[in-house]
């Protein structure tokens, strides 16, 4: 094909365009994306029905490539309402209270247990686990609200939820759309994970260090005593608490054991966590509510089902666009890619490759700021393939980074939308914490903004 891009081609790089333009103005890209599929295949075809039925077709593509994501997470969701419900997680993290002894302790150990559990929870459901044990703790060594939320937000869904090395949901979509094995994507985020959590943690701990000193950050007396004044949950006995709490971290250290041991990863990694949530939650239900337990069950399922949707929902129209761009054209609209072509976005990389020469720093930059911007909407996932699909086109002009450069996107864009500084997951924490959203989003913004140019200049040696 050349340099010379045919319609197509020009006509999916429009609506590229147009998607990220929504994502700056925080509009929503839904009707866009069905636009701009329902036009590429409009283009391809030339037939009006098979462009409509393509509009369709996208969405089953999308939903069958995400379906084991959404599941997991569903699952994951319902187990942990279960253990809420319960009381189990109130006796699972009871024990990380004798380690906190004052404000500094207490921001890195409530940090670290944070992205431990949402490695395996995901962050919303995490913040559900935690809050309500620690947070109280924290404030009485003194530690401010609004450093207990800063910890949770960048630990939870800064750090764990950008690398998700356990159920590897946001590899999955940015390795998709770049065309890459999920295991490379994984691989080559973890040094970027490391530096963007370190240095982000680090500066906003010596920020907050510096307003508690001059005054301007306080514990309020009254929060304590309202977040100490919650009931104690009797529903099964303090020894079945116990056992669940040694059990269930037990049951996923195992899973990690069998995924290193059985080199797991990708689906099979996650369908080891999502069937072991599974019986974790069916011990929990039985035991917990005898008789009532097959309908907790059922009831646990449908809480989990429908949160998985809700915050998967406006991920399905965007996915099912950009599969297009690579091996979803086939199976979406048919076999009506010009005769020569690797994909639309292997062909775009092509023609860029021969006509700008891309270098190492524009690519990195470009990506951190497609990756920032797709997280605009407040999302964070929604936006991802996007950022696999550009990483895929800058790649193949770049000749090299393909893995790096999606890691990269996919940081920015999680570091954004996922709740640390655009409220998709930001206001859970806030509530839990009893603090302004406004105010918690604005703390973070400079360490995270700090955070980003460091990881992009990393980035750049990476690749």
């Amino acid at each position: 094909m050349g340099v010379e891009l045919i319609s197509l081609h020009w006509l999916y790089l429009v609506f590229i365009g147009l998607i990220v333009l929504f994502m700056i103005f925080r509009r929503d890209t839904t009707i866009l994306c069905i636009a701009g599929i329902f036009l590429i295949a409009l283009t391809a075809t030339g037939s009006i029905t098979h462009s409509v039925s393509s509009v369709f077709n996208s969405f089953i593509y999308a939903i069958s490539e995400l379906l084991s994501t959404i599941l997991v997470i569903s699952i994951i969701v319902a187990m942990s309402r279960s253990m809420t419900a319960t009381g189990i997680n109130d006796v699972m993290v009871k024990p990380f209270t004798k380690l906190i002894k004052s404000p500094g302790l207490a921001y890195w150990t409530i940090g670290i247990l944070m992205m431990i559990i949402s490695w395996f929870f995901w962050p919303s459901p995490a913040v559900a686990l935690m809050g309500a044990v620690l947070v109280p703790v924290a404030l009485r060594v003194g530690l401010p609200a609004l450093g207990i939320a800063m910890a949770m937000n960048l630990f939870g869904h800064g750090i764990a939820l950008s690398g998700d090395f356990v159920i590897q949901a946001a590899p999955k979509l940015t390795a998709d759309a770049a065309g890459l094995p999920v295991s490379e994507v994984v691989q080559a985020s973890i040094p970027l994970v490391i530096i963007m959590g370190l240095v982000t943690t680090i500066t906003a701990f010596l920020f907050l260090k510096r307003d508690m000193k001059k005054g301007l950050l306080k514990v309020d007396s009254t929060t304590i005593s309202d977040l100490s004044s919650s009931k104690t949950n009797t529903i099964i006995s303090e020894g079945w608490k116990k056992f669940f709490a040694l059990l269930i971290p037990v049951l996923f250290g195992l899973d990690i054991l069998a995924m290193v041991k059985f080199n797991l990863t990708g689906g099979d990694a996650t369908a080891l966590v999502g069937g072991t949530s599974i019986f974790i939650m069916l011990l929990i239900t039985l035991a917990g509510f005898k008789n009532d337990g097959l309908e907790k069950t059922t009831q646990y399922l449908i809480d989990g089902f429908q949160f998985g949707f809700k915050v998967f929902g406006p991920v399905i129209p965007i996915a099912a666009f950009f599969y297009l761009g690579d091996a979803g054209f086939q199976s979406i609209i048919g076999d009506y890619l010009p005769k020569g072509s690797q994909g639309i976005v292997n062909d775009l990389g092509a023609a860029l490759a021969s006509a700008v020469p891309l270098s190492k720093g524009v690519g990195a930059v470009t990506l951190t700021t497609v990756g920032a911007i797709t997280g605009l909407d407040g999302s964070g996932f929604s936006g991802i393939s996007l950022a696999g699909s550009i990483a895929n086109l800058f790649a193949h002009a770049i000749g090299a980074g393909a893995a790096t450069l999606t890691a990269l996107g996919q940081i920015a864009a999680i570091w954004v939308g996922g709740g640390t500084l655009v409220p998709w997951a930001l206001i859970p924490a806030a509530a839990i914490c009893n603090v302004d959203p406004f105010e918690l989003a604005r703390r973070n913004l400079l360490p995270v903004v700090i955070g980003l140019v460091v990881t992009t200049i990393a980035a750049m040696f990476l690749i």
